[in-house]
C-alpha cells in the first residue's frame, strides 16, 4: 500500500482529502505544519508528500527544501498546494524540486489524478528494469547484480515515455525527462568505468609509476576529483577543501579517481547541508570526512564488490564499488587506506600517499 503524507493546517480540508485518498486504498499520514510533517516523513518514509505551502509552524516550501536535503527522502515525490493563486509560484516550486503543483480548491478527481500521475512516473524505471532483467538474465554473468542495469533501464523507460506519450507531455515534463536521462546516462558511464577500473587493478601492473606529481598539479587534481563527484551530487556548498603543499608519488588519474569516489561516498551517506571536508596534509595523507550516518565495524570489515549496506532503507544506486575501488587504487600506488567510522558519527576515510622525492 502506497503511503502519502498529507500536510495542511486546514483540518476540514485535510480530513476530506484523507478520506478521498483512503477510498483509493492509500495509507494516509496527516500533519498540520511543515515542521510536524518533516518529523513524520523521516519516521514513515512516505512514497509521496502532498503539502500546502502557506502554513504557520513551518511552511511547505521549507518542508520541500528539507526533504530534498535528506538522503532518505530526497527521491520521494512532493506535490505543493496553495489556496492563494496570487502568491503561487509554480516555476519556483519546480526549481526547488517539487514534482507537481496544485491550486486549491482541488476537486477529488483532480487530486486523485495528480497522485496517480506521480506514482506512474515514479514506477516507470522499475517496470522497465524488471522487463529488461527478465530478457537478459540468462546471458548476464552471475556475478553482476541487477543494479548494473538500473541506469540503462531508466534511459530506456524515459525514451519509451517520449515515444508513446509525447503529444500529451507538457514542456516542463519533457525537460524533466531529458534531465533524468542525462543523469542516468552519466551514472551508467561512471558505473561501467569503475567496473573496468577494478578489472584492470586485478591484472598485473604493466605501467609502473614514473616521476612525481608536483604541488600545483596535486591541488588541481584533487579539485578535479571533487568536481566530478559533484556531477551526481548537488552538494557544492557543503564541500570544504584544504590542500597543503606537497609532491605525491601517484598518477594524476589515480588521485582524481580516489578523490571522486571518496567524495561521492560521503555525499551519499550524509545529509545535504552538512559539511564534507577534503584535506591533504603536508605529510601526503588525504582525508575525506563527512557528518553522515556512519558505518559499523562489521560494515567496514565487509567492504567488497557489489556490496551495499541497508540498501532497502537508504536506496543507494549503483554497484557499491566506491570504497573497494579506492582500496584497489590506493594499493596500486603504494598508499595505505583506513576508515574511521561509527554509526551516527560520520565517516573519516584516510589515504596516506608516499611523498615524491
Amino acid at each position: 500500500m502506497k503511503k502519502i503524507l498529507l500536510v495542511d493546517d486546514d483540518e476540514m480540508l485535510r480530513l476530506t482529502f484523507s478520506a478521498a485518498l483512503r477510498e483509493k486504498d492509500y495509507h494516509v499520514i496527516e500533519a498540520d505544519s511543515g515542521s510536524a510533517g518533516l518529523k513524520l516523513a523521516r519516521q514513515f518514509l512516505p512514497d509521496l508528500i502532498l503539502t500546502d505551502i502557506h502554513m504557520p509552524g513551518g511552511d511547505g516550501s521549507t518542508l520541500l527544501q528539507e526533504v530534498r536535503r535528506d538522503p532518505e527522502l530526497r527521491s520521494r515525490q512532493v506535490v505543493l498546494m496553495t489556496g492563494k493563486p496570487e502568491l503561487a509560484a509554480p516555476r519556483k516550486g519546480m526549481e526547488e524540486g517539487a514534482d507537481d503543483f496544485l491550486i486549491k480548491p482541488v476537486s477529488f478527481d483532480g487530486l486523485i489524478s495528480c497522485v496517480e500521475a506521480r506514482f506512474r512516473r515514479a514506477s516507470i524505471n522499475w517496470r522497465v528494469e524488471d522487463e529488461l532483467l527478465s530478457q537478459m538474465r540468462s546471458s548476464v554473468p552471475s556475478q553482476l547484480p541487477h543494479e548494473v542495469f538500473t541506469p540503462l533501464a531508466g534511459i530506456i523507460g524515459l525514451l519509451e515515455v517520449l515515444r508513446s506519450d509525447n503529444a500529451n507531455l507538457q514542456p516542463k515534463e519533457v525537460d524533466e525527462i531529458y534531465a533524468d536521462m542525462h543523469h542516468s546516462a552519466f551514472r551508467l558511464h561512471r558505473t561501467l568505468r569503475n567496473y573496468l577500473l577494478l578489472l584492470e587493478s586485478a591484472a598485473p601492473a604493466t605501467n609502473p609509476l614514473v616521476g612525481a606529481l608536483p604541488p600545483s598539479r596535486v591541488e588541481e587534481t584533487i579539485r578535479l576529483g571533487v568536481k566530478e563527484a559533484l556531477r551526481l551530487n548537488d552538494r557544492k556548498a557543503d564541500i570544504a577543501i584544504r590542500v597543503e603543499e606537497c609532491s605525491l608519488a601517484v598518477k594524476p588519474g589515480e588521485l582524481a579517481h580516489i578523490v571522486e569516489e571518496l567524495v561521492d561516498n560521503a555525499c551519499k551517506f550524509s545529509r545535504q547541508g552538512t559539511r564534507i571536508a577534503v584535506v591533504l596534509g603536508a605529510d601526503g595523507e588525504l582525508t575525506v570526512e563527512d557528518q553522515g550516518r556512519g558505518m559499523t565495524v562489521e560494515e567496514v570489515n565487509r567492504i567488497g564488490y557489489f556490496r551495499q549496506f541497508e540498501h532497502k532503507k537508504y536506496g543507494q544506486q549503483g554497484l557499491g564499488l566506491g570504497l573497494v575501488l579506492v582500496q584497489k587504487l590506493a594499493a596500486q600506488c603504494g598508499a595505505t587506506f583506513t576508515i574511521d567510522s561509527e554509526p551516527g558519527s560520520g565517516t573519516r576515510v584516510r589515504v596516506a600517499f608516499a611523498l615524491a622525492k
